[in-house]
């Protein structure tokens, strides 16, 4: 917008609490609210003093929050007012209902921000699918290429919920498949969803044994973690077949090409959930 002479400027504009005047004294503390103030510069005030205002620089200078007149003042001056213009373009304290949704920056709005009893917001999501095959013959947990991912939480407060949504399959006959969460960081692995120990039985998330011909079976676990970090975190899914056999994803053991046999997709998936 264009304007004919000099562009109005925007200042925080503000009031001086009132000041009583002490015999033989020159300087004073400014003050808004009972909180001290301190103006820009001399020339960012307007001063009145017994009703006249004063120039700046000549009848008083600013230092902080003090003005200092120009000579002592004396029992029956009066400190009128002190008005402070505020620095240019300082638009102080918003009105109400003037901040829009365009006006926030882009990821301003924090976790930390929030106020009590907000919480439970979803604060991000990463998600990975699987759509190729996956087999391993391992008698010993392994990583599932293409399932694992990072988040970093923004409070340590935050929550992480986990989804899986992985399809298995197994060779014909005796199977023993099992699967877990790998959860990482800074380089140290923990697995804080798979069962209690027991006996020599395998801890896992997911967990099957049978004794059938080209079984496949669906992961479907869901956790709410507290990694209780602002670190990030790599998840990763693993699996394993103890019975000497292979395990498959997205795939059954059939090798069939005939549209019957189904090759499936697989997800992983964590969202950060503020406190």
């Amino acid at each position: 917008m264009s304007y004919i002479g000099r562009e109005p400027q925007i200042g925080n504009f503000q009031v001086c609490d009132a000041i009583s005047v002490v015999n033989g004294q020159a300087a004073y503390t400014m003050q808004v609210g009972g909180a001290n103030v301190s103006p820009e510069t001399a020339n960012h005030m307007l001063v009145s003093l017994n009703g006249v205002l004063q120039a700046p620089g000549s009848s008083y200078t600013v230092s902080g929050s003090t003005i200092t007149f120009a000579s002592n003042l004396v029992t029956g001056d009066v400190i009128n007012f002190i008005h402070i213009l505020g620095s240019v373009l300082d638009l102080g304290v918003p009105s109400d209902a003037t901040v829009s949704t365009a006006k926030i920056v882009d990821g301003a709005i924090t976790s930390a921000k929030l106020g009590s009893g907000v919480g439970g917001k979803v604060l991000q999501v990463v998600s990975v699918a699987k759509t190729d095959t996956f087999s391993t013959t391992s008698n010993s947990f392994v990583d599932v290429t293409g399932l694992t991912l990072n988040i970093t939480p923004s409070a340590t407060s935050s929550k992480i919920l986990v989804l899986c949504d992985v399809k298995l399959g197994v060779d014909a006959g005796v199977s023993s498949v099992k699967s877990r969460i790998e959860q990482t960081i800074s380089g140290s692995d923990t697995y804080p969803y798979i069962g209690d120990a027991e006996n020599s039985n395998t801890r896992s998330s997911f967990g099957t044994y049978v004794n059938e011909s080209s079984f496949i079976a669906q992961d479907a676990s869901t956790v709410l973690l507290s990694p209780s970090t602002t670190s990030q975190i790599t998840y990763t899914y693993q699996m394993v077949e103890q019975a000497g056999g292979t395990v498959y994803v997205n795939r059954p053991e059939n090798t069939d090409t005939a549209a019957a046999v189904p090759r499936t997709a697989s997800s992983l998936t964590v969202m950060e959930i503020g406190a």
